[in-house]
């Protein structure tokens, strides 16, 4: 393809974000060669065991054919093929959520790829190798991009980011971050229904885990708190946010996923008895706030002002408010759709494009 420029992409993962990215990649295909004059070509899909190498670059049937040709692994593996095939504009896409898969981002990088994850894992691992991790990128003149880390498809991250870089004093950043604890606390507000029906919809919905404990435990929220602490230099680990768990110790720890469905009515009263001591004008709402002044990362459950911009909140929408000295009284505020497959795949896919502008 003459005057293209063609980026090499491995993807690593190929549940549901990473089927739908290819599938998004498949579908723009013609459209970036005609406007952008850019071919995207992927040579390399996995999972956690086997690999698929096809070097003009997979195409639609690509899920019968990794069913037939794919061949147990190494990472190394991938990185022999890539430069016996001498691809260049190298971009390793993490679509797992493996803690395993994150030891390997460093040989990746050393071995030139760039880095895109929808992992949350690399941010949110002790702080030294997160800083670690920033150095071998400079040293190799590499880029990591993970917007969907927060907000799937919502530019929190880039905001957050260009705001901090910009000189701005960010004071705080709150909302609710979580799709799945977004839609049990709009609907258990709002409806006369037990707390175990609306987890039940939700799980029903494909808005929670499988084991909706998961969700309830607050550390998915955690996690993206810390990590947008960490975008404007706040230096906490994980374990220094204070994480208010919504799942009862009697329903942690040893019951099994199953049992915790067939008991999850035990959650009934407590949460019946919080929405009965509400104000005809409150709501709840299971709330992540960063507070820089007080150096503060916190999730918790609050009442919240029905009229508020986080009392307003409808079906599984994340909301994110940012105080800053320029949004001091009136908060920047970014809502939509924050969580699920094709808006997380299509947050990728505008990383790709945008880390794919900067490649020569």
């Amino acid at each position: 393809m003459s005057n293209s420029k063609t980026i090499n992409i491995v993807i690593f993962g190929i549940g549901n974000i990473g089927s739908t990215l290819i599938k998004q990649i498949n579908s723009a295909k013609v459209q970036l060669q005609q406007q952008q004059k850019l071919n995207i070509r992927i040579p390399i899909i996995t999972n956690s065991r086997i690999a698929f190498f096809y070097k003009e670059g997979i195409s639609d049937t690509w899920e019968s054919d990794f069913e037939r040709f794919s061949v147990p692994y190494k990472i190394q593996d991938i990185i022999k093929y890539v430069k016996e095939q001498k691809y260049e504009n190298l971009i390793a896409i993490d679509a797992t959520a493996s803690q395993e898969f994150v030891k390997d981002y460093t040989l990746l990088i050393e071995n030139d790829f760039h880095i895109v994850s929808a992992n949350k894992v690399a941010n949110t691992l002790r702080y030294d190798f997160y800083k670690q991790l920033r150095t071998t990128l400079k040293k190799y003149n590499k880029q990591f991009l993970y917007e969907t880390n927060v907000g799937a498809g919502l530019p929190i991250i880039a905001t957050v980011k260009r705001l901090y870089d910009s000189g701005e004093r960010i004071e705080k950043i709150r909302g609710v971050f979580s799709e799945s604890l977004s839609y049990i606390f709009n609907e258990f507000s709002s409806v006369d229904v037990l707390f175990s029906k609306v987890i039940n919809n939700a799980s029903r919905l494909g808005l929670t885990e499988p084991d909706a404990r998961e969700d309830l435990s607050g550390k998915d929220v955690a996690r993206k708190l810390l990590i947008l602490a960490r975008e404007i230099g706040i230096n906490k680990e994980l374990n220094q946010v204070s994480v208010e768990s919504l799942v009862p110790k009697n329903l942690n720890g040893n019951t099994t996923c199953h049992q915790f469905k067939v008991r999850s009515n035990e959650l009934d009263i407590p949460f019946q008895t919080k929405k009965q001591n509400l104000l005809d004008n409150e709501v709840l709402r299971y709330v992540a706030e960063l507070d820089v002044s007080s150096n503060t990362l916190e999730v918790k459950l609050v009442t919240k002002d029905k009229n508020s911009a986080l009392g307003q909140l409808k079906g599984s929408d994340s909301l994110f408010e940012i105080f800053s000295e320029s949004y001091k009284d009136s908060p920047l505020i970014i809502k939509g759709a924050g969580a699920g497959k094709a808006v997380t795949a299509r947050g990728v896919f505008s990383d790709i494009l945008k880390l794919s502008s900067s490649l020569n």
